[in-house]
């Protein structure tokens, strides 16, 4: 894949091959952060599991505790009540029947969809459409839920879903913002490694984290210590 002028002169500023501290990744990819737009920062972390394995699907959510710094579009399949409590709670798109069939029109201006047990039957026709996506509520990730003023409130305030991508085993999660202090971002990578780490399935063997990259969306990754993913705590890969 060609890369750019910036990109290479950024990847030039430092060892590619080196594994930093994940206070030392922070510093470096937001120092290399040059495009005209406050690039997203992504972690990627690779996971010595096996996705095709129903016990080894790793998935759920985690709170940012700095928040992700994106406006954060969500739409809510319910009715009555739970209706009237998702609008309130900030949600973008609210509807029952008519959201579906807006969803299945093409309607797909939205980063999280919640969905009421009651509805599942009929948003479960839309699988084709929001599970290519990532977009398909799922109890797991606590998007399929009777308490959805909550749920919105949440993912408005910063919970994201992770998840193991079926090809690599690499869990990809935005931690934040390029204009992030240090600190915030630093914060959000240890929440979510710290939720990765709670999350491995018994059944997985061997090396648990087996790599860990940060990099911001315009910008080369830079390799973090997977033994260093807790603040201050050095923890052996492949332990929790």
């Amino acid at each position: 894949m060609a890369h750019g002028k910036r990109y290479r002169d950024a990847a030039r500023r430092f060892d590619r091959e080196r594994l930093h501290t994940p206070a030392e990744a922070v510093e470096l990819v937001k120092s290399m952060a040059s495009a005209n737009f406050d690039e997203t920062v992504d972690l990627v972390v690779q996971l010595g599991v096996d996705p095709r394995k129903a016990d080894q699907q790793v998935r759920g959510t985690v709170s940012l505790p700095s928040g992700s710094g994106k406006d954060v579009r969500v739409a809510v399949f319910a009715a009555g009540e739970a209706a009237a409590e998702a609008r309130e709670a900030g949600a973008d798109v609210v509807g029952a029947d008519d959201l579906v069939a807006q969803v299945e029109g093409g309607m797909l201006d939205f980063d999280v969809a919640i969905a009421t047990p009651d509805l599942m039957g009929q948003v479960g026709r839309l699988g084709r459409v929001l599970g290519p996506r990532g977009l398909m509520p799922n109890p797991k990730t606590g998007t399929v839920t009777t308490d959805v003023g909550r749920a919105v409130s949440e993912f408005k305030g910063g919970k994201v879903e992770y998840r193991t991508e079926r090809q690599g085993a690499n869990v990809h999660v935005p931690i934040g913002k390029a204009s992030f202090e240090a600190d915030a971002l630093l914060a959000n990578l240890y929440a979510v490694a710290e939720e990765l780490l709670r999350a491995k399935p018994a059944s997985a063997k061997g090396r648990y984290v087996k790599r860990v990259s940060l990099s911001t969306t315009m910008g080369p990754g830079v390799k973090i210590d997977p033994n260093r993913l807790r603040p201050e705590v050095p923890v052996r890969a492949g332990t929790e």
